[in-house]
This record gives C-alpha cells, sequence and structure tokens, in this order.
C-alpha cells in the first residue's frame, strides 16, 4: 500500500508542477502587448490603355514566298545522232542568251541528202524550162529567175505565183510542186538538228552530254529562264481578296537587305488543302544590278485596299479570338470585337463605342470587374515620397498612424 500510495504522490505532484507552469507562461504572456499591425495597402494593377478611335486606314499585306522562273523547259532533240557542242558548254550551271546554240546534233548525212535532193529539182526545172519557153512564154522569165536563184546550200527561195491553170497542171504533172515541198519539208527537218535557246538562262539540269547519242525526243537538258522571275506567295484566302491583279508589290530579302518592285499578274482560283491559303503570283524584272536567283525565299508587301471606320491594335491585346477588355468606372469589363481584318502582328476591328478606354497589352490571370490604374487617369491617388507601388491608394486610417505608434512598432522590431 506505501508503494501504490508513493506512486500516486509522484503522479499528482508532477501534474501539478505542469499546470503551475503552463498557467505562470500564459500569465507572462497577457502581460506583453501585441505588436502594432501594418494595415494592408490596396493594390492596383496598372494597365496600358488607349481610347477607341476610329479612323481611315491603310492596310497592307505581308507574306513570304518562293521565287522561281517564269519558264521552266526541257531541251529536247527532234533528231536523233551524237550530240555536238553549241555556243555554250552543256554543263549544270551554265548560262546562254536568247539565240545561243545549246547543242547540235550530228546532221552531216541530213544535209548531204538535202543537197542531193535540190540538185534533182535542178535538174527536174531544167528538162522543163524549153518546155515552158514554147508553151508558156509569158511565165518564162519568172521561172528562170527561180532556177538561177536556187543554190544546193541554202534554202530554196519562194516558188513563183502565177494564176494560169494550164501552167499549174503541167507543173504537177511533172511532180515539180511535190519536189519542192518536200524540199522544204527537209529544210524544216535539218534546222531541228540545232537547238537554239529560245530565252535567256541556264541549265538546272542536264541528262545527256556532248558526246552521248539521244534519239528523237530524248531530253538533253532542263533549263529556266533567268531574266523574267516570279515569286509564288501563299496568302491566306481573308487577306488574298484585298489584293488584286495589276497592283504593285514591293519585295524585300530579309538576308540580303535588298528591295526590289514586282506587279501581281495573277491570283490561283483554287485554295490548297493543307494550308487553306490562295496563292499570289509576282512577276519581277531580273535585269537590276542586284540578281535574283530562283528558289530564294523574299517577302512581299501588298499595298493592300483603304479601311473605313477603323482602329489596329495589337494581337495579344485580343483573348478568345475576339474579346478585349475595356476600363469603365475603374474596372475591367470584356468587349467583343467586330474583327475586320488580321495581320501578322495587329487586328483592324470595329463594333467599340468610341472612346472607350481599351486595354492594349495582354493580361494573365485577370478577371473582370478587377480595379486597375492607368496613365492619365484623373483619380489617380500616389502616395507622398514614392515609396509605394505604381498606382497604389493607401488605405484608410494608413496615414493617420501617429509618430508613437511607429516607435512602437519599430520596438517590436
Amino acid at each position: 500500500m506505501r508503494k501504490i500510495d508513493r506512486r500516486i504522490v509522484i503522479v499528482f505532484t508532477l501534474l501539478v508542477t505542469v499546470a503551475l507552469a503552463y498557467g505562470l507562461m500564459r500569465y507572462l504572456i497577457s502581460l506583453k502587448e501585441p505588436p502594432p499591425v501594418r494595415q494592408p495597402v490596396a493594390m492596383k494593377r496598372f494597365v496600358k490603355v488607349e481610347p477607341v478611335t476610329y479612323a481611315d486606314l491603310l492596310s497592307p499585306v505581308q507574306a513570304p514566298g518562293r521565287l522561281s522562273s517564269v519558264a521552266e523547259v526541257d531541251m529536247v532533240a527532234e533528231a536523233s545522232g551524237r550530240i555536238l557542242q553549241g555556243d555554250v558548254i552543256l554543263k549544270k550551271g551554265a548560262r546562254f542568251n536568247q539565240g545561243d546554240v545549246l547543242f547540235v546534233v550530228y546532221q552531216d548525212e541530213a544535209a548531204l541528202a538535202l543537197k542531193a535532193r535540190k540538185s534533182s529539182f535542178l535538174n527536174l526545172l531544167a528538162n522543163i524550162l524549153p518546155d515552158i519557153r514554147i508553151d508558156y512564154p509569158e511565165h518564162e522569165a519568172a521561172v528562170r529567175s527561180f532556177f538561177e536563184s536556187v543554190r544546193v546550200d541554202k534554202p530554196l527561195p519562194a516558188f513563183p505565183e502565177h494564176n494560169d491553170g494550164k501552167l499549174k497542171v503541167f507543173l504537177a504533172s511533172r511532180g515539180v510542186l511535190s519536189d519542192y515541198f518536200n524540199i522544204i519539208k527537209d529544210e524544216l527537218q535539218l534546222s531541228r538538228y540545232v537547238v537554239k535557246a529560245p530565252f535567256k538562262g541556264t541549265f538546272n539540269q542536264v541528262y545527256l552530254e556532248v558526246g552521248a547519242y539521244t534519239n528523237a525526243g530524248g531530253r538533253v537538258a532542263r533549263a529556266i529562264r533567268t531574266d523574267e522571275m516570279e515569286l509564288e506567295v501563299p496568302v491566306e484566302r481573308f487577306d488574298a481578296e484585298w489584293i488584286q491583279t495589276g497592283d504593285r508589290v514591293t519585295v524585300h530579302s530579309d538576308s540580303r537587305d535588298l528591295d526590289w518592285t514586282g506587279t501581281v499578274v495573277r491570283k490561283s482560283q483554287f485554295v490548297d488543302p493543307n494550308t487553306q491559303s490562295q496563292t499570289v503570283f509576282v512577276r519581277l524584272n531580273n535585269h537590276t544590278g542586284n540578281e535574283l536567283l530562283a528558289g530564294e525565299y523574299l517577302r512581299a508587301q501588298f499595298p493592300g485596299r483603304t479601311i473605313n471606320s477603323a482602329m489596329e491594335i495589337p494581337r495579344n491585346a485580343v483573348f478568345n479570338s475576339d474579346e478585349v477588355f475595356v476600363v469603365r468606372n475603374g474596372r475591367l469589363e470584356r468587349e467583343r470585337l467586330q474583327i475586320v481584318k488580321v495581320n501578322e502582328r495587329t487586328l483592324i476591328f470595329r463594333g467599340l463605342n468610341e472612346g472607350d478606354l481599351l486595354v492594349v497589352q495582354p493580361l494573365i490571370n485577370v478577371q473582370e470587374g478587377v480595379e486597375v490604374d492607368w496613365e492619365g487617369n484623373p483619380d489617380r491617388q500616389v502616395a507622398r515620397g514614392g515609396g509605394g507601388a505604381r498606382g497604389a491608394q493607401p488605405a484608410a486610417g494608413q496615414g493617420g498612424q501617429d509618430k508613437k505608434g511607429k516607435k512602437e512598432q519599430n520596438k517590436s522590431k
């Protein structure tokens, strides 16, 4: 029994000691004065605004495009034979002017066969000249003049014209007219052995080189025109409506910092299914000192059209595709725009009342009804000393803090 009573006394004593210590701690805490609490400052978010004012705007359209040649053709051999050197080297990248001989197909055999046919034709004319002198003396001078002008190494001259039916029957019966037109056909065929440049350009592909054999219709090289270029510019369907054929266009190279002037020559009458864009073609003259090369990427600036009674703002000021914030009574309100045109970094709109204060900057984590401040706010108040946040207003009672309270606050710190 004594051991049990002793344990009870020890436990009771510990409990009483803890209770007295806790009570003393609470009493000492109650004697200390609470530190003064600084009143919170009412903060306002500062936003950039512009008053809504409508005016007539000239809105250009800008878009990048790829430069290409106006003509890109395959040079085809129209006769079979071995390829010979022309006026220019038959290599990729070689340049040529209009009319230059690009290559020649071996033609000696065809040329000799043509001379032999002309000689036979001269023999035929020599045999019929006595008959013409007797039966058709009025035509004898013209036929003789034609006979004397024929050269085996030159193209045939024009056959004398006549309206005499009997002479026509006589010439046809002797095969003169058929031989004449067959020689004309052979001369035309022989001219096809020589391939000349149809324009000023360069080879961008060469399939057969000098010394190779080609069949009739074989592709020898591929050439592009270099004195006239076209810029192929994909433009959004909405922006393409503002571009017209004949518009003057400024073309800029970002890499070379150069400008050229071009003209819109046509617009595609279809939309690319992948990009949903309409292609505009701009013709550029490549006779200037700053040479344009096919394959370059350039930026075209189209003049666009005048938009009446509209305003232009940055695109990042718009959210949810057509909503903006306006400031009314010092608070933010949402409004919807009537978008007229969307540019690369700006957009043109209508639909707001003139004089509304439009927020022209992106706002993050801001809701409608938030109180804001802005430059030029007539009700704006700034605390003296400039220590507060921009646009902050002092809370009620903050300005009445006396010196004694400030000292007590410093002591508490």
